[in-house]
């Protein structure tokens, strides 16, 4: 089968972490000099236990419960803007993701949950990476080029098993054009729903036809 990408493959691994004693200013610091817009807060064990998020750092800077500076009632968020550890400062509980996670499956938990960064974790729960949307966006970002490889090494040639001159591929802007032919009719669904599987493929036109061999519609 198609081998779609999952979050292990984009996840940034080497992650910038926090304790919950860590102080405020070691905080705001890390942000900075990692250029980040969040850190995972973990326990002795690695487990991940909340998100400290530039938007919390914020809110202690201007001393209001929201960044921009409005007034709020949410004694949560007034708790925030007056914290002095990631403990106090970091949004809890804290939603993660696994790695064999499906990119879109992840892209779908980020926007349910409202929020930009998933730690990843392991089947213990310790953290194992962390993915951004930023991450999940480059994944469909791909060049033609790339695109046009994986349709003709994977797609055709190794899933189909079809032979180099029988399905021309060409790709613009992740639009794929297929033009060629295959043994029989009902092969011709099944390569544009492959084609369409890949990442950053944006819609397949189709010009196939069933043997004989080179004729073309």
């Amino acid at each position: 089968m198609l081998r779609r990408r999952t979050v292990g493959d984009v996840m940034t691994e080497e992650v910038v972490t926090l304790r919950p004693d860590t102080p405020f200013q070691e905080v705001a610091a890390l942000l900075d000099a990692n250029d980040i817009v969040a850190a995972p807060v973990v326990d002795d064990d690695g487990v991940p236990v909340g998100v400290v998020s530039a938007s919390d750092v914020l809110r202690h800077e201007t001393g209001m419960p929201d960044p921009q500076g409005k007034d709020g009632d949410d004694e949560r968020a007034w708790g925030k803007a007056r914290a002095r550890t990631a403990g106090a400062l970091m949004s809890s509980p804290v939603f993660t993701a696994r790695a064999d996670w499906t990119i879109p499956q992840a892209a779908r938990e980020l926007r349910r949950r409202h929020v930009k960064q998933l730690p990843v974790v392991d089947d213990n729960g310790l953290l194992t990476g962390i993915v951004t949307r930023s991450d999940l966006l480059d994944a469909f970002i791909r060049s033609d080029a790339e695109i046009r490889g994986e349709i003709e090494q994977d797609v055709l040639a190794r899933i189909l098993g079809l032979d180099n001159d029988t399905v021309v591929v060409d790709v613009q802007e992740g639009v794929v054009t297929l033009r060629g032919h295959v043994p029989e009719p009902r092969l011709g669904p099944v390569v544009v729903g492959l084609c369409q599987g890949v990442d950053g493929v944006v819609a397949v036109d189709a010009h196939l036809a069933a043997a004989p061999a080179g004729l073309d519609e």
